[in-house]
Parts: C-alpha cells; sequence; structure tokens
C-alpha cells in the first residue's frame, strides 16, 4: 500500500515539474521508508522564520547549484519562481551578479558562499544576518541552505547525478557558475 502511495506522489510530481524522479522511484523499490526518511531529512528547508521569501530562495538556489547545477538546480529555480521570487532576483544569483541584486540578498548570497566554503568571511556576514532578521533568520537560512544539498547529493550518490547546463529562469537560459567562490 505504502508503495502505491509514494509512486502515485511522484508520479503527480513528476507531471508537475517536469523532473526526472528515476532516483527516488529506486528507493522505493528497495525500501520505501528510504524516500520518506529522506523526505524528512530535506524538510527542514521548510522552515522560513523571520526572512523574506526571496532571500530564502536565493540561498536555497545557492546551496542547490553547489551540489548540482543540472535538473536539481532547474527546479529550485521553478520553485523559487512559484515560491514569488523576482526572476531577476534568481537570474543574479545563478550569475553570481551581485551589483544587480538588492542588498540583503546580497548578504546572504554571500554569507551562503562563504559558509559552503568555510571561508573566514562566513563570521562577519553571518553577524550582519543576525543584526537583520536575528537568530531564527540565521536557522531559517542555516536549514535552507542545508536543504538544498541534501536531493543533489543523494542523487550523485545513487547514480543519478547530471551534468551542469544553462537554467531556463522565466523563459530566459542563464549560464550557470558551477563551482563556489567568495566574493569580497
Amino acid at each position: 500500500m505504502i508503495r502505491w502511495f509514494l509512486d502515485r506522489q511522484l508520479r503527480a510530481f513528476q507531471r508537475r515539474w517536469g523532473y526526472d524522479v528515476s532516483y527516488a522511484r529506486e528507493l522505493v523499490a528497495a525500501d520505501p521508508f528510504a524516500l520518506i526518511a529522506l523526505g524528512l531529512a530535506s524538510s527542514i528547508g521548510g522552515y522560513r522564520k523571520g526572512i523574506p521569501v526571496e532571500v530564502h530562495g536565493a540561498v536555497q538556489l545557492v546551496s542547490v547549484m553547489a551540489e548540482d547545477c543540472g535538473p536539481c538546480a532547474q527546479l529550485g529555480v521553478d520553485m523559487a519562481l512559484e515560491a514569488g521570487v523576482a526572476p531577476a532576483v534568481l537570474r543574479a544569483v545563478v550569475e553570481r551578479d551581485f551589483a544587480a541584486m538588492p542588498c540583503e540578498i546580497a548578504l546572504a548570497v554571500r554569507w551562503a558562499d562563504a559558509s559552503l566554503a568555510h571561508a573566514p568571511e562566513a563570521d562577519e556576514t553571518r553577524d550582519d544576518i543576525v543584526r537583520l532578521w536575528g537568530a531564527r533568520g540565521l536557522i531559517s537560512l542555516a536549514f535552507a541552505l542545508t536543504a538544498g544539498r541534501i536531493y543533489p547529493t543523494v542523487k550523485y550518490a545513487l547514480g543519478h547525478g547530471r551534468a551542469c547546463m544553462r537554467l531556463n529562469i522565466a523563459g530566459e537560459a542563464r549560464a550557470v557558475r558551477p563551482t563556489l567562490h567568495v566574493a569580497a
């Protein structure tokens, strides 16, 4: 019964987002509770307290792009658009065009890049984030940063990773910067 339910959910997800869920089907075939566990682990990404949706979406996109700049990143873009993140913001994040980002988003993206790189710049930007959004805001961003990496990491580990590609953001193709860098 659980396999039937999960298969139905996966078919609906694939139809809605145009996203290949074959890795998830493999999880269900091996053990349906593996997919449930994956969903529970990634659910921390839904915690968003005290921060604007665009900041949250930008950090999640930075996170997923750190692990995958292919189908998972495209799904992240599509979900961010649906959540209300402006296409111009997503384009700026994908291209790391800090001048085109609102200052709060640029701060969050710099913090995310520095945190993922374990760079010392994360300390200074972290303090600024706490000043702007408080401890709950920082936790929200930390969870977004963590959750964005879960699915691409599992997919690559299972042999379903895909090469980098251009991302489509509201009808415009954008080049991806697959490597992290810390902007000064």
